[in-house]
């Protein structure tokens, strides 16, 4: 490994001073105080920290973090991994982790949307995953289609190796300049986003698992990697049961991504999928809290793609515990409520709480979902009845739960 310059030894060694200091103090895990210390000592160090590193990039509006976990846990397989596992997903959190994991010769990073091409052109990462893009954050995020835009910029002339998924026709446009891509069939529920062809405007025709425009001649790849239910496909037709832990089709698709990225490092198959078993929750997600009787099952959905995928997990036998922000990090603009279909949850218990917890009420009043308000998440626990219950919050309502119960993981 090649020596780093004295400057960035020591940029790198006072960050993880600094995070090591927010973490015993209990103001944060470090994962961004670290990265903004080093940086202001050396603005370049990114670079340096990832120029000997086999580094993959896991980029999506959902699903960042529980992949990058997935391909993470693959990947210990070969040796240690540097990885940002709470999902400070912008530069000072990938340089907190890369100088927290300083030995390991591989690396996984999670990516905002928006930062990736910034990433990318600095860490010059071999691999890529793209996973799925849709509306977030509004008030903050460009709107997707220049997103993927800046994508397709920033990956043509790049040798980097991409893992895409070919059912999401904003993703497979953002991808398809690069000049290697191994097409993935993931799964797209979420439709709502890309009825439009990102090539020419025209509508987009789709016909079970294809899809294809009707005015030009963009349409969707042929895959490498399937999932079928259950089931991953690898590029040369053996079936590949998953049986992972996480719940859902959403950690299926997630998987099945984990499982490509992996064979980009050459980690095969059946080195990686006993790996991936083993992840049973990501930074708190899927997490059951027990308190005086009630087991609280914690779901994150931060957009309306995110709840469909959360509505597919719960348990639609149990009450359900439903809390909104709309702090920085969540975006300040809750109208994305609006797109989010509630009338799933009629016949169940539902409560609602959080900062904005009037605008989601208003939102199931006119979907004719009956519920009840509580002030505090603690309020809406201890009016459950005893057993279990599902608990769906978006970004830092999330976290204010996981804090009520020491940042359960």
């Amino acid at each position: 490994m090649t020596q780093l310059p004295l400057r960035a030894q020591l940029a790198s060694a006072l960050g993880r001073s600094a995070a090591t200091l927010s973490r015993l103090t209990g103001r944060g895990d470090g994962s961004v105080i670290g990265g903004r210390v080093g940086l202001m000592l050396e603005p370049d160090l990114l670079r340096k920290l990832a120029q000997d590193k086999k580094l993959a990039l896991v980029s999506a509006t959902n699903g960042k973090t529980t992949t990058t976990r997935l391909i993470t846990s693959a990947l210990l397989e070969m040796g240690e991994v540097a990885t940002n596992a709470f999902g400070a997903n912008m530069p000072a959190g990938h340089v907190s982790a890369l100088s927290q994991g300083k030995h390991a010769p591989y690396g996984v990073l999670e990516v905002d949307e928006k930062y990736l091409p910034e990433v990318l052109e600095t860490t010059g990462a071999s691999v890529l995953c793209l996973m799925n893009l849709s509306r977030d954050q509004m008030d903050r995020a460009a709107e997707i289609w220049l997103l993927a835009q800046k994508w397709r910029r920033a990956l043509s002339g790049k040798p980097t190796h991409v893992i895409a998924n070919c059912d999401d026709p904003l993703v497979t446009w953002g991808a398809s300049t690069a000049a290697k891509v191994t097409w993935v069939a993931g799964g797209q529920r979420w439709k709502e986003d890309s009825w439009c062809c990102p090539e020419c405007g025209g509508p987009l025709d789709r016909k079970g698992d294809t899809w294809a425009c009707r005015e030009c001649t963009f349409h969707r790849p042929e895959p490498h990697w399937v999932l079928d239910d259950t089931i991953a496909i690898d590029p040369a037709g053996q079936r590949w049961p998953l049986d992972i832990q996480l719940p859902g089709l959403a950690n299926r698709s997630n998987a099945v991504m984990a499982l490509a990225v992996a064979a980009a490092f050459g980690l095969p198959p059946e080195r990686a999928l006993p790996r991936l078993r083993e992840v049973k929750s990501v930074a708190g997600r899927y997490t059951t809290v027990i308190r005086d009787g009630r087991e609280a099952r914690l779901l994150l959905a931060k957009n309306p793609a995110g709840w469909l995928e959360a509505f597919d997990v719960s348990d639609p036998s149990q009450p359900i515990i439903l809390s909104v922000n709309a702090q920085g990090p969540d975006g300040r603009d809750t109208s994305w409520l609006w797109d989010v279909d509630y009338r799933i949850l009629r016949g169940r218990p539902v409560c609602v709480t959080g900062e904005r917890r009037l605008d989601l009420a208003l939102r199931l009043d006119v979907a004719d979902v009956p519920f009840t308000l509580a002030d505090t998440f603690n309020d809406a626990l201890a009016s459950q009845p005893l057993g279990r219950v599902d608990v769906i919050a978006n970004y830092t309502a999330f976290q204010q739960i996981r804090r009520e119960f020491d940042r359960a993981v």
